[in-house]
């Protein structure tokens, strides 16, 4: 037997998406693994029993490993784990990163409360106004008979199967929804039903004579139950998926497969003790305005789902939001998680007007989108898309975008045991350049480390890994995975517009590295010419723009990461992403300097982070001469919107002003 201790350093310990990866790893050998936490001690090949060890972040755990193949065993998992076990930028999303303008959800509600509402816990931004309808699962008659074991075996495998082409069906429903990334929650449950403990538990009740409706219920709750019991709320919210998981099986088992609850032929309010992920990706955004749980916290799965929808959601409300009766009209804010009960005429009106004017502003900007984006005084601003795949850049296009400012190549490289392939990645380059017509392209080459390990790729574990070898470093300390990418590029370069694009570069020797690469591997193809620029987000790159400029194409400014390592402060920090703010006079006295330099040597400047899509910070990037604005593909309909208010005499007024601002919010202040 072998053994290793290690600590767990991803940000949110072993919740579902790293505990998911460690027991496929675990799965493709055939050695005894065990992990220890504790006095807890879990079958690594078991989700379910990962889960319920509770491991936090920063938690030692030993692994422990018999059997023929325990030596490799050992090593891929040590590796798995100090590469952050597939762990990406943002949590429960699993996959690329779709980011709006809207703000995270908030926990409290600044103003004071009257004696008809209620303070939740905000889920998902907006405002729903209707009457409420009491979701309650129905009741499922459990069949006691005992038909034989082998026969409630049967029964049960057929039940998990059917159960199975739910989910599979439910995943592509949500992929259909635009919600790719969401839509890999369904993954998770598809890994529960194959949860080897879990089935071995409810076998054993099989044979100790209980029906398998029966087993299966029983089996479910008691793991369900150490689940929810869990110190850490976003692991015991993993309690949710496993009560979904086995109430579809049970349905499933017990003939009751269209006995869910059924909604009013009326747009409603739902109010429910809890929602479960398969509820909320099954509503009817036609039927449902929005919806209120009793319990429940916003990183739950039905949260993320909401969010993902569209849905304005408020949960954690209590048990008094349950004695609400149907078809009183309620109000839902979820943007600060207050629900109004039965609102007077006054608070119905205010609330629609702000509803109407978000909507009226939303939807005429989708109808001009497709119109360029120039300011009063005829300044044009190119407004260009954060992509992940070829499904947004499709969305793009239909959105408005002029372009793609930023292709995240991350996504072909995660959840995968090994790199992909060159073909492989020319497919998708090839594709995406043919998707935008002719529309720039810029692809940002591998940008893994700190926040975004990959298993198969060794990193030595670092004190700090979003100071250590991360972006350009890592690849260029790999040049052989660089290489791969950048043939995989130079080859799609004859299908569009591409140009190319290298992150975290810190030193012009990164640089001009990088760039004898890629002409090397040009010369080799014999490819046409592309562009190069570099990722503004290390502070020395814009403090040296002014050397950088004469020899870089463009620069595109990636401000989530620059205003981390300018303040020195954690963006994904729980008590300190407030005050982590892109719009800090620091951060725009370095984006104003960086392009100063670019147009100084005739070279364009964009800006790819979040405060792009910011509508406070829109109009000071204008004025500072930023000439391209890279957003998410929801947002750019409404930022094009902005552009076309603004004038741009009036903008370089406030963008002076800002930078002579001494904080963040005299700033925002400001704007």
């Amino acid at each position: 037997m072998r053994q290793l201790d290690i600590t767990i350093q991803n940000p949110t310990g072993l919740h579902a998406r790293p505990a998911k990866i460690f027991v496929n790893t675990a799965k493709k050998f055939k050695s005894d693994i065990r992990v220890q936490h504790g006095a807890k001690k879990a079958n690594a090949k078991s989700l379910i029993s990962m889960l319920t060890l509770g491991v936090e972040t920063g938690s030692e755990i030993r692994i422990l490993v018999d059997g023929a193949d325990e030596d490799e065993a050992l090593q891929v998992l040590e590796t798995a784990v100090r590469s952050g076990l597939g762990e990406s930028e943002h949590i429960e999303n699993n996959g690329k990163q779709k980011t709006t303008n809207e703000k995270q959800p908030t926990t409290s509600n600044q103003q004071p409360i009257t004696n008809n509402q209620i303070q939740g816990i905000a889920a998902a931004p907006g405002i729903a106004i209707g009457p409420v309808y009491q979701f309650k699962q129905s009741e499922l008659a459990i069949e006691e008979t005992f038909a034989g074991s082998s026969e409630e075996q049967t029964r049960l495998q057929e039940a998990i199967e059917r159960a199975r082409g739910q989910l599979v069906t439910l995943r592509k429903q949500m992929i259909a929804r635009a919600a790719e990334a969401e839509a890999d929650i369904f993954d998770v449950h598809l890994e529960i039903l194959d949860d080897p403990e879990l089935l071995d538990g409810v076998l054993a009740k099989i044979n100790a004579k209980q029906s398998a409706a029966q087993a299966w219920q029983a089996t479910i709750d008691a793991r369900a139950k150490l689940v929810a019991g869990l110190d850490d709320p976003l692991l015991a919210a993993r309690s949710a998926d496993l009560h979904d998981v086995g109430y579809r099986v049970l349905r499933l088992l017990v003939g009751a497969e269209n006995q869910g609850a059924k909604l009013p032929d009326h747009p409603v309010v739902i109010l429910a003790h809890d929602l479960s992920p398969s509820d909320t990706a099954s509503l009817d955004k036609d039927k449902v305005l929005g919806f209120c749980t009793a319990v429940g916290g916003p990183t739950a799965h039905s949260a993320i789902i909401a969010r993902a929808l569209s849905l304005p959601a408020i949960v954690s409300a209590g048990e008094k939001a349950l004695e609400i009766e149907d078809g009183t009209v309620v109000i839902v804010n979820g943007s600060n998680g207050l629900l109004t009960i039965a609102p007077d005429e006054t608070a119905v009106s205010q609330a629609k007007s702000a509803r109407r004017q978000w909507q009226a502003q939303r939807d005429a900007a989708e109808k001009s989108a497709a119109q360029p984006a120039v300011t009063q005084d005829g300044h044009r601003v190119e407004i260009a898309a954060n992509i992940g795949g070829l499904t947004d850049a499709q969305e793009a296009m239909q959105s408005g975008a002029e372009g793609v400012g930023l292709l995240r190549t991350e996504f072909l490289f995660l959840d995968r045991a090994e790199a992909p392939t060159e073909d492989e990645q020319f497919t998708v380059y090839r594709d995406v350049a043919q998707a935008m017509q002719g529309q720039p392209v810029i692809i940002r080459t591998l940008d893994i480390g700190g926040d975004k390990p990959l298993p198969y790729i060794e990193v030595l574990p670092e004190a700090n890994p979003f100071l250590g070898e991360r972006g350009i470093r890592l690849c260029l300390n790999r040049p052989e995975l660089l290489r791969e990418q950048l043939r995989a590029i130079l080859r799609a370069a004859e299908f569009g517009k591409l140009r190319i694009m290298f992150p975290m570069v810190a030193d012009i020797a990164e640089w001009r590295a990088a760039r004898a690469i890629v002409e090397e591997i040009r010369a080799e193809l014999n490819a046409p010419s592309v562009e190069l620029g570099i990722m503004i987000e290390v502070p020395s790159a814009a403090l040296m723009a002014d050397a950088f400029a004469p020899e870089v194409d463009f620069f595109s400014v990636g401000t989530n990461d620059l205003t981390q390592y300018t303040l020195a402060m954690d963006r994904m920090h729980p008590s300190l992403a407030g005050k982590s703010d892109g719009l800090h006079p620091a951060v725009l006295r370095l984006i104003g300097r960086t392009v100063e330099a670019a147009h100084a040597a005739g070279k364009w400047t964009g800006v790819c982070g979040e405060l792009g899509a910011d509508p406070q910070a829109v109009p000071i990037l204008i004025g500072l001469g930023v000439d391209e604005l890279s957003v998410s593909v929801p947002a750019i309909p409404t930022v094009k919107a902005q552009v076309r208010s603004l004038k741009l005499e009036e903008t370089k007024s406030l963008a002076e002003k800002a930078l002579n601002c001494a904080t963040a919010q005299e700033v925002r202040a400001l704007a």
